[in-house]
């Protein structure tokens, strides 16, 4: 792993809205930030030279304009670029896996309809072993008081999710909010129709483990501003929900093993999908 933001540019308003977050990224970390533009080569060889030569000269152009805009705005970052052939989502992949943080951009369409995330930063948050930001052009400004959401399940160790987030909100001097949600298992069937309490109870009960959780980092990370809050209901209605007024979502990935490629729980599926901040999605081993 190499210490630097590395960030995915094809010239769409996507990337180069994911170049300007992953710029500042790389001024808060005090590392370099790497453009990496990959096009996208036919299996054929059959492809017209003049193509290839005007293909290359826009990747060069866009190249240079995004590191002079980078460096205009942010005096004194090295910018770092590389051109790749090949899949766009496998060159990216293995990009990120070098990479201290790799920032891509998603399309949005806004509304309940939320991102159209693609099938290369899809691929590319599914599989990569390093934490990966997704970026929309225009997203909803969070509100003054918004700071960064962190989904967090307590059953499952989250160690690189609790070390990210809590770097994070150090860097950007942000409030931090841990949200744990939860439903009642099927077993209580009307239990908690016929006695409120019942929910409150355990409700309560998790968000001691929650607090148990957090201790430890939060005497480690003591300028921090750390929130936990345990809530009823699903998961991913929950976190969407939040990220509306969040400036940063943070969603845990566990590896798993499956028949055609990498997965992507439902949770950071959705959220992905429908926040309208930005969403990191850290994998957890």
């Amino acid at each position: 792993m190499t210490a630097q933001v590395t960030v995915g540019l094809d010239g769409s308003k996507e990337s180069l809205a994911a170049v300007g977050w992953a710029a500042t990224a790389a001024v808060l970390r005090e590392e370099p930030l790497r453009l990496v533009h990959v096009e996208e080569w036919p299996n054929t060889p059959d492809v017209p030279l003049p193509y290839a030569r005007t293909s290359a000269e826009r990747a060069g152009s866009l190249l240079r304009d995004e590191t002079v805009r980078v460096q205009k705005d942010h005096p004194g970052l090295e910018v770092l670029t590389e051109r790749a052939r090949g899949r766009a989502a496998e060159e990216l992949t293995a990009a990120a896996n070098e990479a201290d943080l790799t920032v891509l951009g998603s399309r949005g369409l806004g509304g309940i309809r939320g991102f159209i995330v693609g099938s290369v930063s899809l691929a590319v948050v599914s599989s990569a072993r390093r934490p990966v930001v997704l970026v929309r052009s225009k997203g909803a400004p969070p509100a003054p008081e918004g700071g960064i959401v962190v989904g967090v399940d307590i059953r499952h160790p989250c160690e690189a999710l609790l070390a990210f987030s809590f770097n994070e909100a150090a860097r950007r001097n942000t409030p931090l909010r841990f949200l744990h949600s939860w439903t009642l298992p099927a077993s209580y069937g009307y239990a908690s129709i016929m006695a409120p309490g019942v929910g409150e109870e355990l409700g309560g009960h998790l968000l001691g483990g929650l607090d148990d959780l957090l201790e430890p980092w939060r005497k480690r990370y003591a300028g921090v501003d750390v929130a936990a809050e345990t809530t009823m209901g699903p998961p991913a209605y929950e976190l969407v929900e939040a990220s509306q007024t969040a400036q940063l979502v943070i969603v845990g990935r566990r590896s798993r093993k499956v028949p055609l490629g990498a997965h992507l729980g439902h949770v950071a599926h959705a959220v992905i999908h429908h926040s309208p901040a930005p969403v990191a999605v850290v994998p957890l081993m």
